[in-house]
């Protein structure tokens, strides 16, 4: 039975690659639970499975063994097609190189998601957009392309993209990876605003020092073991 107040789950999760004497544990029976409304980083050096672990949290690869629930939902016997709808409802992504479409302008790669969830109306949708943008600082360059903005710039748009369509849980892959100290710090910032104002669950993988220092809660991975749990 999944704990109430939980918005993730992950019970003796494993995941291997390759086969036999080549078979590589990138995640060895793994427990966590991820409360609604907190934030907390998964810290490892590369290679330590943070990442695989996130993006079996995300649903966007499956375990080998063991069980996720996500938001209620066992995702055990699903397929990742049938996981789609909870991916794109239920979570927000926020990847290290900003993953944004250069073609288009810092409102329409906010607009993606929604169109995929099939929100329709064009009031409704301008001002979803428009909050989120107010959100994380940029409303003056909603009509700019990627090559017009910082790094910084790009990633509050991958947050905003992240955020706008009220999702449950927003895990960021290394967000502060590309970017120097003080935008890294100014990311962190808006991060741990959305999740106070907003009461939306963070997941942080990173092994930066400026993400370590700043969330109260980090669990710290190593070869794909859980080794321990800072919660100050």
């Amino acid at each position: 039975m999944m704990n109430m107040c939980a918005i993730a789950e992950m019970v003796n999760v494993c995941k291997y690659y390759g086969k036999g004497a080549g078979r590589v544990d990138a995640l060895v029976d793994i427990n966590l639970t991820f409360s609604k409304g907190e934030i907390c980083v998964l810290a490892g050096p590369s290679g330590s499975g943070k990442s695989t672990l996130l993006h079996l949290l995300g649903c966007i690869d499956k375990p080998d063994q063991g069980k996720i629930i996500i938001n209620g939902i066992d995702t055990t016997n699903k397929t990742l097609e049938k996981l789609s709808s909870l991916r794109i409802e239920k979570i927000g992504f926020v990847f290290q190189t900003f993953n944004l479409l250069p073609v288009l302008t810092a409102y329409e790669n906010i607009e993606l998601p929604l169109l995929f969830k099939g929100e329709d109306g064009k009031g409704v949708l301008k001002n979803r957009i428009d909050e989120v943008l107010e959100k994380v600082g940029l409303q003056d360059r909603k009509h700019h392309y990627p090559r017009e903005m910082s790094g910084g710039q790009q990633q509050r748009v991958a947050i905003a993209r992240a955020l706008v369509t009220e999702p449950a849980m927003i895990l960021a892959d290394e967000p502060t990876a590309n970017l120097d100290s003080k935008t890294g710090e100014s990311i962190i910032d808006l991060l741990l605003k959305l999740n106070i104002n907003d009461k939306v669950t963070v997941v942080i993988s990173s092994h930066d020092s400026v993400v370590l220092d700043r969330i109260e809660k980090v669990i710290h991975i190593f070869d794909g073991r859980i080794l321990q749990t800072r919660d100050r």
